[in-house]
């Protein structure tokens, strides 16, 4: 019997607490203009991630307006957060948003091409493990996940997580008949290649879960 379906979401849905007023109110504007957060089933998996693997550091590729930058750095005290964004408007109200939480000395934004970005950050760190990252979120662009993926492994720590978000797109991902607009295929193409990628990379471990637009979670094990 498939149980994942709108009502098991509502009901499950019905669980969720804001972590705070701020973020609550992010959460409301944010689904009142639509603009991509990640969602609340979702949110609360990556939170008891982070809450369980206590990561020092956290690479997010994709800030938008630094919702979950902020959920991140509240999950765990001693968490740094590195946030990439290219766009200027969700730059700026990213940077405004943390300066709300107050957060301005855990929660960075660089502003830039994400993969650009991953190649800086790379040459900065020189593979001192000190400065590796635990823990990386992948929410930008679909149809670059890959590349994001390949730009992100040598910044990890060797027993890093890497979880990936909106891997289902809306079912796309599972079948071409959920995919009415044509517009979207390479997207859709694309995702299922990172996807068989990511299963396949020895000493990568990876689950594929039907958990909000569907999340990918992959442990690493001496990929560095």
């Amino acid at each position: 019997m498939n149980i994942v379906n709108d009502v098991v979401t509502e009901y499950i849905n019905g669980f969720y607490k804001p972590m705070n007023p701020l973020l609550n109110s992010l959460r409301v504007e944010a689904e009142r203009m639509h603009v991509p957060i990640i969602l609340r089933e979702t949110e609360t998996l990556i939170l008891n991630i982070i809450r369980l693997k206590r990561p020092l550091r956290i690479l997010e590729i994709g800030t938008a307006v630094g919702y979950s930058a902020i959920c991140f750095a509240k999950a765990f005290s001693g968490a740094e957060v590195i946030s990439l964004e290219s766009n200027d408007e969700m730059y700026n109200t990213a940077l405004d948003n943390i300066g709300k939480a107050e957060l301005q000395g855990r929660v960075h934004v660089i502003h830039g091409d994400a993969v650009e970005s991953l190649k800086e950050l790379t040459k900065q760190i020189q593979h001192l493990d000190s400065k590796a990252f635990d823990l990386v979120f992948i929410d930008a662009s679909k149809g670059h996940y890959k590349e994001f993926w390949d730009a992100s492994i040598p910044l990890c720590k060797s027993d890093a997580i890497i979880i990936s978000d909106n891997v289902l797109l809306k079912a796309w991902t599972a079948s071409d008949e959920y995919v009415a607009d044509k517009r979207y295929k390479t997207s859709v193409r694309r995702m299922r290649e990172y996807l068989k990628y990511i299963t396949e990379i020895e000493n990568v471990y990876t689950s594929i879960l039907s958990v909000g637009d569907g999340i990918a979670v992959s442990a690493l094990r001496g990929q560095r």
